[in-house]
């Protein structure tokens, strides 16, 4: 029984689990590491807020940190507010396929620095 389930997961589906672990991981990773340093999670209001520098300068930590802060939202909505199942869905979605790509992104840089 088990050597069936074992050949039935191809490497490609292993590493895209990877990828979106590592996507996951990264996003609380800024997320934390940005709360270390303020007194707050980051939210997308940084983008609305301060100086135009300070806009630039946190859109790199939000694109990577999105995964995060959007399952973050999804849940508090559906405490607070008692948001559909419908839209957790959905948004579990978005954030997952964000990390997928965030963390695809991490792998290849990574692999690219340790192939030099």
């Amino acid at each position: 029984m088990f050597e069936t389930m074992l050949t039935a997961i191809s490497p490609e589906a292993v590493q895209v689990f990877f990828a979106i672990a590592i996507g996951f991981a990264m996003a609380g990773l800024c997320a934390c590491g940005y709360r270390l340093f303020g007194m707050h999670f980051p939210s997308f209001h940084l983008l609305e807020a301060g100086p135009m520098t300070a806009r630039f300068a946190a859109v790199p930590l939000l694109i990577v940190s999105a995964p995060f802060l959007i399952m973050r939202n999804t849940l508090r909505a559906r405490r607070i507010e008692r948001r559909r199942v419908e839209f957790i869905v959905i948004a579990t979605v978005i954030a997952g396929l964000w990390s997928l790509m965030s963390g695809t992104a991490v792998v290849l840089a990574l692999q690219a620095l340790l192939n030099v």
